[in-house]
């Protein structure tokens, strides 16, 4: 896959919805997930995001009660070398407000984009079309990158 091979030896913020996909195998994305968390786990990049991220990926796993994919989902942060999670500090949470004010995104995703910014990402992957505006880095949605 030709859009993995510009990520290699950078930094990719991560939304939820892709790891969603990975781990609950959504057919349509599944392919694209599973490449690009194969070559994270090999190390041919790293990834950052929020802690908002498991509380999203737990929410639906918790309500109905399905301890094995919380599990799941748990163990995909704890587990890889290559994945690193930032809690919201007092820095996220400027260039969050930052965010907010002049893209006008909402607050969860002002916080994932200000954690893969305070991570040092130049790309992030998301499947929210309406992150493609922001400007401050290269967003990559898996629509997207399907059809290209």
């Amino acid at each position: 896959m030709e859009w993995l091979m510009q990520l290699q030896g950078q930094v990719v913020g991560l939304d939820t919805a892709p790891l969603i996909y990975l781990i609950e195998q959504n057919e349509t994305y599944l392919e694209l997930v599973r490449a690009f968390f194969g070559a994270m786990s090999q190390g041919e990049f790293q990834v950052v995001t929020s802690t908002l991220t498991l509380t999203e990926v737990l929410v639906h796993p918790l309500r109905s009660g399905n301890v094995e994919l919380a599990g799941q989902y748990r163990d995909i942060f704890l587990d890889q070398e290559n994945l690193f999670t930032l809690p919201v500090s007092v820095e996220i949470a400027e260039i969050t407000a930052q965010l907010r004010a002049t893209q006008n995104l909402r607050t969860p995703d002002a916080i994932q984009i200000a954690s893969a910014m305070q991570g040092g990402a130049m790309f992030f992957l998301t499947n929210d079309i309406h992150l493609a505006a922001v400007s401050d880095l290269e967003v990559l949605v898996l629509d997207a990158l399907q059809t290209a």
